[in-house]
């Protein structure tokens, strides 16, 4: 008979583990030694060993789930139940008892992990489902829009939570991307119904625009060009493939107005200018005229010089104030001359100034000799103020006196 710690051969063959129960038949040995038997068995029971081995290798580097697992141990407690194997079959057993707490916690944290993360995931398509409902009124439709679309993928990659949540969740979800879809597509309509009305309006004064293009009324088809550019810019855009074309053509229309006023301004500023030169040589011959020596002379140059000035049109406007004085100024000399002349000449004048300066000299002269006879009375304060008379009679007179020589006398 052979015999080792957990296990002997009787001398029948019969090969026992020892258990906590006592003794159990593994098997039968006939073939060779007791040795031989109980190292055969002895293999069994390390297959076993390396079996829990590697399901403890399992557990605890992969993610093997608890349901696998607690089949595995369940299998294993069977095999060590029934094991034809001589070894320490209750250490076994206690590993696989001990494995099978770890699966329990294993099973507990996971069901806390997945607990939290449905919490999370909750908490997360609550987020995305408020700030869907907040972008359902926004107008900044490209801003929204890209925003909406980024929160339907971040929604695609979160956990599915229980479908009664999920479903109610997903459902306000959606109602907010259709409510903003529908605000859109109705901005949208009404914005490509205003620019259709744009569009419209801007071929009518495109179309008056083109007719007004070979007018030569220079003054008001400019302004009413300028009035078309205000009800242009008013009209607002028309469709963006539309709105270039459109603009093209209300400019080019402009542009023939515009270029054909600038080169009829261009040849009527030459013949300014030509006109201003010439006008400028009519004022320096009469200018030629001062000082006046003769009326009736100058009368005749400056009235032809004026025939010849009236025939030369126009001349530039920052010139004409000038040029225009210079020949007033002329002909101011000659009218003073003119004047002067006719009081000269004017008999009835000639005899009011002699009238005048014979009616204060005889004023004059009385007055001196009242002056002399309040002196010889010793009347001073009389004298005094007969001189102060006096005086003012004497300037008179000799004002007279001037005017009368101009007179000639």
């Amino acid at each position: 008979m052979s015999s080792e710690p957990w296990g002997r051969v009787d001398e029948a063959g019969t090969v026992y583990v020892r258990t906590a129960d006592g003794e159990r038949v593994v098997g039968s040995w006939q073939a060779g030694s007791p040795e031989e038997a109980l190292a055969y068995f002895e293999r069994k029971y390390d297959g076993l060993v390396v079996e829990i081995d590697l399901l403890e290798r399992r557990l605890r580097t992969t993610d093997l789930s608890a349901k696998d697992a607690s089949t595995a141990i369940d299998h294993l407690r069977e095999q060590v139940a029934q094991a034809h194997a001589v070894g320490d079959l209750e250490a076994l057993a206690g590993r696989l008892e001990r494995l099978a707490g770890e699966v329990a916690s294993l099973r507990e944290e996971r069901r806390a992990a997945r607990a939290r993360q449905s919490e999370e995931a909750r908490a997360a398509k609550e987020a995305l489902v408020a700030e869907a409902e907040e972008l359902a009124s926004s107008e900044q439709w490209r801003v929204a829009g890209d925003r909406l679309r980024a929160l339907v993928d971040t929604w695609k990659g979160l956990p599915r939570l229980d479908r009664k949540t999920d479903d109610e969740l997903w459902h306000r979800f959606s109602q907010a991307r259709s409510a903003f879809s529908k605000r859109r597509k109705s901005h949208f309509a009404s914005l490509d119904s205003q620019r259709e009305e744009s569009r419209r309006r801007k071929e009518k004064l495109i179309a008056e625009a083109e007719a007004l293009s070979d007018s030569t009324d220079w003054g008001p088809t400019a302004a009413r060009y300028r009035e078309l550019m205000r009800d242009w810019k008013a009209a607002g855009r028309a469709q963006r493939e539309a709105e270039e074309g459109l603009w093209t053509r209300f400019r080019a229309a402009q542009d023939v107005f515009f270029s054909a006023r600038g080169a009829a301004f261009a040849e009527r500023d030459a013949e300014h200018r030509d006109n201003l030169a010439r006008k400028e040589l009519l004022a320096a011959e009469a200018e030629k005229l001062l000082p006046v020596t003769d009326v009736r002379a100058a009368r005749a140059a400056l009235r032809s010089i004026g025939e010849r000035w009236e025939t030369i049109g126009h001349v530039p406007r920052d010139s004409r104030a000038a040029i225009e004085g210079r020949i007033h100024a002329v002909e101011r000399a000659v009218a003073e001359a003119e004047e002067a002349e006719w009081r000269r000449t004017n008999p009835e004048a000639r005899a009011r100034a002699a009238g005048l300066t014979g009616q204060l000299q005889d004023a004059v002269d009385r007055l001196r000799e009242q002056v002399e006879r309040a002196r010889a009375q010793g009347n001073e304060a009389k004298a005094s103020k007969l001189e102060s008379e006096l005086a003012g009679r004497q300037a008179l007179l000799d004002q007279a006196l001037k005017g009368l020589q101009e007179f000639g006398g």
